[in-house]
């Protein structure tokens, strides 16, 4: 065996947890996009062939935001490489204070407290928020959590949070279970997604809609986003996993 074989046997014996939701009509989606809808061309019964064409929001399920997706000038899906995509991984757990808060944005003293217990975050890595919100991703409505005059209550970050990952720690991604980077709260009182303008503007991706994140530490993860190559695209959906630091 080659050292590469080597080096995946290695990587296949560690456990894998797959980061993704599965796609159908009924997931929760921004309010701009339709839901998915399947076309059948042929089916084995009448052609022999079972083949279909979808309509899919580039933000559908778990998916990559390309900076461009917010932010004029920036890059695009297809300017993000693989090696840009293949990241050592930090998950920041605050799981038990969106249970007490569910419209929680991630502070820069929430990024310090963790540097505090498992050292500073270097620079290069994914930077992944852990609400435990995923578990609401089977019901919309549920999901959005809104509140009588529709204000969404779900978790996001704070801007100064994502300013001291990109400016102090000069991380490459960040991703989170919810569909907008920002705290509903906050976005319903800024009017527009400050927070993710920011990110995107930064010329930095990000992963929205993620899941099982509460299976993985803190620290000693990778992770691995995979998109397809389609051109001028301003993000799509994505498959994510991550390996983690435990043997099967």
């Amino acid at each position: 065996m080659s050292l590469l074989q080597h080096l995946l046997a290695e990587l296949k014996s560690y456990r894998w947890v797959n980061l993704t939701h599965q796609v159908d009509e009924n997931i929760p989606i921004y309010h701009t996009f339709n839901p998915l809808k399947t076309g059948i061309i042929s089916t084995l019964d009448s052609a022999r062939v079972d083949s279909r064409e979808y309509t899919i929001g580039s933000s559908h399920g778990t998916h990559i935001d390309a900076p461009i997706h917010f932010a004029r000038g920036k890059r695009d899906l297809l300017a993000i490489g693989q090696k840009e995509r293949f990241l050592d991984l930090y998950v920041i757990h605050l799981e038990d204070k969106v249970k007490e808060v569910p419209g929680y944005a991630v502070t820069v003293d929430d990024i310090k407290e963790f540097e505090a217990e498992y050292g500073e975050i270097p620079a290069g890595s994914f930077v992944a928020f852990s609400s435990g919100w995923y578990k609401r991703f089977h019901d919309s409505d549920y999901f959005k959590n809104e509140d009588e005059d529709g204000v969404e209550h779900t978790p996001g970050w704070s801007i100064p949070a994502l300013e001291f990952l990109s400016r102090e720690r000069k991380v490459t991604a960040i991703g989170h279970e919810t569909l907008n980077t920002d705290s509903g709260v906050e976005a319903a009182e800024a009017g527009f997604l400050d927070a993710e303008y920011y990110w995107l503007a930064e010329d930095k991706y990000q992963i929205e809609l993620m899941a099982n994140l509460d299976q993985l530490p803190a620290v000693g993860s990778i992770i691995f986003i995979g998109v397809p190559h389609i051109k001028d695209s301003p993000g799509f959906p994505a498959e994510v996993l991550a390996i983690v630091p435990e043997k099967e």
